[in-house]
């Protein structure tokens, strides 16, 4: 029962990174008349935080499958690695107006929290 709260919370991250994969170039093409430099650059930028979420996700997934149990560490570092990406998105995605993006620090930040808590209970 004790690993629930860490599956949750890495299911949440593994989803919130496809979800960034789905609508790339939809996004890309959001921003209008843009160079191919620039388009590339935030295509670039959607996919990598995309794919590191699916990483952390992942890892700790992994991590349970293969131990059996929630891995310390590389929960911890899961959690920090989340708290930098809602910071990050606090200070850059969350001041634009779409809604998505604004949901980015709280999806971090609660699989962050699902995973710490998971930790101490």
């Amino acid at each position: 029962m004790s690993n629930w709260l860490t599956i949750i919370g890495a299911l949440l991250t593994l989803l919130w990174g496809v979800a960034h994969l789905v609508p790339t170039k939809n996004v890309v093409k959001g921003f209008g008349e843009l160079s191919e430099d620039n388009k590339n650059i935030i295509r670039m930028e959607w996919i990598n935080e995309g794919v590191t979420l699916i990483f952390l996700g992942l890892l700790l997934l992994v991590s349970i499958i293969v131990t059996g149990s929630v891995v310390y560490y590389v929960s911890m570092m899961s959690i920090v690695m989340l708290v930098v990406l809602a910071i990050i998105s606090l200070f850059t995605g969350f001041r634009v107006n779409f809604l998505p993006f604004k949901l980015c620090p709280a999806i971090f930040c609660l699989s962050a929290f699902l995973i710490g808590l998971n930790l101490v209970i």
